[in-house]
């Protein structure tokens, strides 16, 4: 967002080194609909000024108006067009709107000319157009959303499936901020009995004994190891799931990888070590869209190895390391040989490629019913291989995970959040002076507070509400 000009509010929300640059006076409106034709759009309004627009927008005789509030009601706007536009007008008179200040929306036809048409008009009558995010930052600085609810915001819009969808949901109803704010309040409750004992060291009271301490900073350096491993396993940026596609040269991997993407992005060929780099593209697993990564053949290292070998045998195991799972290809015709290394990975499901190139034979369709046997010639076992991939990640507890994007912003906060605790520890551990151990806490909850937005910085609301599109 641009924060240029305008009156500099104060939100009551402690600040690193960031002053929020906005117009408090001003009514924004946007979009809030999905662009293009539809049977239905709709256009948002925020801000003080808004019943004075709508006094200039709606029928002169402000029968629309006498309305007892809040209200929903059709009423026709003045286009300036030989007939008026018909909507449904929707009304938020207080601040309990998602926003924290009136807020009303048109809903009406969803034709683009028409829609913009009203935009407008409503600029014409004194509101302006809404920045990127800039609905969102409002709810955030009206103190409606955290920074973890308002990603989640962004999470909703931008989910690929319905695990997705789940995670950003539950994430916009605090099932993140809800366990750090516990962890904050434990450890501002543990400040101020620490800050009391100071402001009471000369007339021996003591507000904490030293292994009720001790024991209150172990319970929280374990609540953040906690929240540490739940970001770990979405500590990437991008919110798709992660599927890799490895085992030794020559077994089919690039053909799988063409198929379920839909495109002949893999070079196939019979010749050993054709996959070189690593290849990424979207797959639809049963209504679960993932990015599918293809990865050179897995060989054991050796001196003679070329540097360009080894370097893609770098990439793939970077690329394993960071899977969300890992589908391990071995040839169906080397079922019964010993070449059958497991993927270097926690989650992972034994893929058997090639089964068209088996014989004729029915000892050599002897296969368990939980096998996982494909051929991207004869699209054998291909809808069951998608199937698989869906289940693994609906087993997998939603409560556990955090939105990628999150999960990357509050990496090195929650790592000064441990650092500062476990310096905590060792001071309360020395019975050296209370004052350094509460300057640690403080570190601490300021780390905290830089995931939720008690406290925060210019950049980290740009880097965040940039990424919005307008409307929200």
């Amino acid at each position: 967002m641009s924060h240029t000009g305008g009156k500099s509010l104060s939100f009551g929300i402690r600040r690193l080194a960031f002053t929020v640059a906005l117009h408090p006076d001003e009514t924004i409106a946007a979009l809030a609909s999905a662009p293009g034709p539809a049977v239905r759009g709709i256009i948002r309004l925020s801000g003080p000024r808004i019943l004075e627009i709508l006094r200039c927008v709606l029928p002169a005789d402000g029968s629309a108006l006498s309305r007892r509030l809040p209200w929903c009601t059709a009423v026709v706007v003045n286009l300036g067009l030989s007939r008026s536009l018909p909507v449904d007008l929707y009304y938020w008179p207080s601040r309990r709107s998602y926003t924290g200040e009136p807020l009303a929306e048109f809903h009406t036809i969803g034709s683009p000319p028409l829609l913009e048409a009203l935009l407008q008009t409503i600029c014409r009558a004194g509101g302006r157009l809404a920045q990127p995010g800039e609905f969102t930052l409002r709810a955030f600085l009206a103190g409606r959303l955290d920074l973890t609810q308002a990603e989640a915001v962004l999470g909703v819009i931008d989910a690929h499936s319905e695990a997705e969808l789940r995670c950003a949901l539950d994430q916009l109803a605090g099932g993140t901020s809800s366990a750090i704010g516990r962890l904050r309040t434990d450890l501002l409750e543990l400040l101020a009995d620490l800050e009391a004992g100071l402001d009471f060291a000369h007339e021996d009271l003591e507000f904490v004994t030293h292994e009720a301490l001790v024991a209150r900073l172990k319970t929280a350096r374990g609540a953040i190891s906690a929240l540490q491993q739940q970001a770990a396993t979405r500590s990437r940026s991008s919110t798709q799931l992660r599927v890799v596609l490895a085992g030794p040269p020559n077994a089919g991997k690039s053909t799988l990888f063409n198929v379920l993407t839909g495109r002949d992005a893999a070079l196939v060929s019979p010749e050993k070590g054709t996959t070189r780099d690593y290849l990424i593209a979207a797959a639809d697993c049963d209504g679960l869209v993932v990015q599918l990564i293809d990865t050179a053949g897995m060989e054991h290292a050796s001196p003679d190895v070329a540097a360009i070998e080894s370097q893609a045998q770098a990439f793939r195991k970077s690329q394993m390391e960071s899977a969300d799972l890992t589908l391990w290809c071995l040839p169906a015709m080397a079922r019964d040989a010993t070449n059958n290394i497991k993927a270097n990975s926690s989650a992972w499901l034994q893929v058997w490629t090639q089964s068209d190139r088996l014989p004729d034979a029915p000892e050599c369709d002897n296969w368990n019913e939980h096998d996982l046997v494909v051929s991207a010639v004869s699209n054998r076992g291909l809808d069951a291989l998608r199937c698989a991939i869906r289940r693994h990640f609906d087993s997998q507890p939603g409560e556990s995970r955090w939105l990628g994007s999150t999960a990357a912003r509050c990496q090195t906060a929650l790592e000064q959040a441990e650092k500062s605790l476990d310096s905590a520890l060792e001071i309360a551990a020395a019975e050296a002076d209370q004052s350094l151990l509460a300057f640690e806490l403080r570190a601490a909850l300021d780390a905290l507070g830089e995931i939720v937005g008690a406290v925060y910085t210019d950049d980290i609301l740009d880097r965040i509400f940039s990424r919005f599109c307008i409307g929200k």
